[in-house]
């Protein structure tokens, strides 16, 4: 798969320009899109709801621009990092497939932002074959990166993302902006499955395993699931828990009869061993002597 014309220093000089162009681009089209979510504030103030739509797909797109660089910049990254692979294997490294393909397949894309872009396709086709280049390009092998192809793709932006733009702008610059009725119940239900979710409760099955000893009557089921304050106790509440595989120790029965007979004397305790009379004569001493 070797081929022709191939030089490494001409590979690693480009990527690195790769990099760095990339990275001016990435800034200059965050800073751009700063100043584009100002102009569409200053169409919902103005009531211009559909002209601001237009303006946050074009946002959007520049979004999924940025996003593409930087898949870009991080293989490009990978490929210097790992150069001495390319250097020293006349196969395709495994670790290097990803990376080699997905460079290839955004050349013809990009090329008339990253002019070095095409450099470094041209290179790694000269590496591994204009055969193996026609494969990365139309992605024939399904080694690309697909989030790039994602990001890079030509269809239109959903309308819930749209709508989510419209939605953060107005909140961000304090400007009142009535969502399209048609989408806003997408963005209810959606924040409901992420954010308010209820506590799920107790595993199905797991209330009759735990009834208290006694005969008491078993305690009512909810009727819905517990919210989280009332399913959390508290850190001083005593955890109730009865476990029904222990039974209460009971007193042992003796194996033999007793050998005294009843009434009989037992064994004195320590309060018996005292002379109360030889107490009282001591006390009567001890008076006449004073």
């Amino acid at each position: 798969m070797l081929g022709g014309g191939f030089k490494a220093e001409r590979l690693k000089v480009n990527l690195r320009l790769v990099i760095n162009r990339l990275k001016l681009l990435e800034k200059k089209k965050t800073e751009l899109a700063q100043k584009a979510r100002k102009e569409i504030a200053d169409y919902l103030s103005a009531g211009k709801d559909e002209r601001a739509r237009i303006r946050v797909e074009h946002i959007i797109r520049e979004d999924y621009l940025v996003e593409a660089m930087e898949i870009l910049e991080l293989h490009s990254d990978l490929l210097l990092a790992r150069f001495g692979l390319i250097q020293s294997m006349k196969e395709l490294d495994p670790g290097l497939q990803e990376s080699v393909s997905t460079l290839i397949w955004a050349a013809p894309r990009l090329q008339s932002e990253v002019v070095e872009l095409k450099i470094v396709s041209d290179q790694l086709c000269a590496k591994y074959s204009k055969e193996y280049g026609k494969l990365c390009r139309t992605n024939q092998i399904g080694t690309v990166n697909d989030r790039l192809v994602h990001k890079l793709s030509v269809e239109a932006p959903p309308k819930i993302l749209v709508e989510r733009y419209l939605i953060e702008i107005a909140k961000n610059y304090n400007v009142p902006y009535e969502p399209d009725a048609m989408v806003r119940p997408e963005v209810s239900v959606g924040e409901e499955d992420l954010i308010d979710t209820p506590y799920p409760g107790p595993p199905v099955g797991t209330y009759g395993d735990h009834f208290p000893m006694g005969g008491g009557p078993p305690p009512q089921l909810p009727t819905y699931p517990p919210t989280y304050e009332s399913a959390i106790a508290p850190p001083n509440a005593p955890r109730a828990f009865y476990d029904n595989n222990s039974l209460p120790e009971l007193p042992s029965v003796p194996d033999t009869l007793p050998t005294g007979s009843v009434g009989g004397p037992t064994h004195a305790s320590s309060s018996d061993d005292i002379d109360f009379d030889d107490l009282s004569r001591r006390f009567e001493e001890l008076k006449k002597k004073t």
